[in-house]
Parts: structure tokens; C-alpha cells; sequence
């Protein structure tokens, strides 16, 4: 599975109703409004490198209000939840 953070820049006037369009698009899986340099930011979960090049040119980039995007592919994940559940393997609690 391949995972993408796409930073999102839209006109202030269609922010929600871009968000609402660009999270009901297939292989986008959240989308948030945030604070700071960026409008919005969207994770995209796909099966294949291709699927990104259809998703962010081919239909975020055509929503409405969307001025432009910034996309950034990850490689590895990291989060307490998975360290935690790493180190809990085969240890019972007494």
C-alpha cells in the first residue's frame, strides 16, 4: 500500500465544499483543514504509483477552488501505537 500526504492550497470562498469533493474521491482516505501555510491536507492510500498520478493531477487538482497542490509520497510509518505494540509481543503482565 502506498501512502501520500498531498498539501492542498484552495480559494477561501469553496474550502469545505473542496474538502468534502476531494475526500469523496476513490483512494483518498482523510482529509483535514488545518492552520498555517497549507488550506487543507489530504492522506491518499493506493495500490500503485499510478493511481497517484490519476488521483492528485487527474481529479484533486481539478476540483474546484483548488489552486495547487504539494505532494509528498511516505515511505515508513511510525506512531507510539506500533512501537508499543512491537515491544508488547509475547510479554504477559503479571
Amino acid at each position: 500500500m502506498i501512502t501520500a500526504i498531498v498539501l492542498i492550497q484552495t480559494t477561501a470562498d469553496r474550502l469545505a465544499e473542496a474538502a468534502q469533493e476531494i475526500a469523496d474521491l476513490e483512494g483518498v482516505d482523510e482529509v483535514y483543514s488545518c492552520a498555517g501555510d497549507v488550506d487543507l491536507i489530504a492522506l491518499l492510500r493506493v495500490s500503485r504509483h499510478e493511481d497517484l498520478a490519476e488521483i492528485v493531477p487527474g481529479r484533486i487538482n481539478k476540483v474546484t477552488g483548488v489552486v495547487d497542490t504539494d505532494t509528498h509520497i511516505a515511505f515508513r510509518s511510525y506512531s507510539r501505537k506500533d512501537t508499543e505494540a512491537t515491544f508488547s509481543l509475547g510479554l504477559e503482565e503479571e
